[in-house]
């Protein structure tokens, strides 16, 4: 298979899992992660469906960092758009239900962090490009000097407490993604043997030209 195509299906296969995994953890029923919390309180300030605003906030961030002189890839335009929609059909089709057992959603949580740390494996390792998200973690990181942890900190503070105030779930689960998301990718890569520093980026422009070129085979 043309190895352009075969880093497609990587791409793809990890934005669903990448939904799946949100969707783990918010069916846990225990607190969202700190971008869930900001995606959930602003949806139900609009009254549209979760995967909808993460589509709408990914597209946001893309135009910012875009318009202040970030790179992005065609990763990033199908992060923008394609893990709201597989989250929307997750959703809606009710595969992963609800949890009221604190136990249960630990657990189910905790394996919807590495499903999210899988995703992010092939993901990454597609070489597409970073996620809008972590494209203003970096854009934040070279504007203000400061470390790249120091400023995914602020950021997932700060939408924690924008999400929380719009009514958002927020609990100790929240705390618990926190936290463990870190860990859970380390272990994820490490098993996997993976290093994403060694993995190099296109920009779109370069994507686009390759995709032409596997276009115009399949004809």
């Amino acid at each position: 298979m043309n190895a352009t195509l075969v880093r497609l299906v990587r791409l793809f296969f990890g934005l669903f899992l990448y939904a799946l995994g949100i969707v783990l953890t918010m069916q846990a029923h225990i607190g969202y992660a700190p971008w869930e919390v900001f995606h959930a309180g602003l949806a139900k300030v609009m009254g549209v469906q979760i995967g909808t605003i993460t589509i709408l906030v990914g597209i946001v961030i893309g135009l910012a960092v875009m318009v202040s002189g970030e790179r992005i890839g065609f990763g990033t335009l199908c992060n923008m758009v394609f893990v709201g929609l597989f989250m929307n059909l997750l959703l809606d089709a009710n595969l992963v239900k609800e949890l009221t057992n604190p136990i249960l959603g630990i657990i189910q949580l905790v394996a919807g962090l590495f499903v999210i740390a899988l995703a992010s494996f092939f993901y990454i390792s597609s070489g597409f490009g970073a996620g809008p998200r972590d494209s203003l973690m970096v854009l934040l990181s070279r504007k203000t000097h400061f470390s790249v942890g120091t400023c995914r900190g602020a950021i997932e503070v700060s939408v924690t407490l924008a999400g929380f105030l719009m009514g958002g779930l927020l609990g100790w689960g929240t705390l618990l993604s926190a936290v463990l998301i870190g860990f859970c990718i380390q272990i994820t890569f490490r098993l996997l043997r993976f290093d994403p520093k060694n993995v190099r980026h296109e920009d779109l422009v370069e994507s686009f030209r390759k995709l032409g070129t596997v276009v115009r085979k399949q004809a």
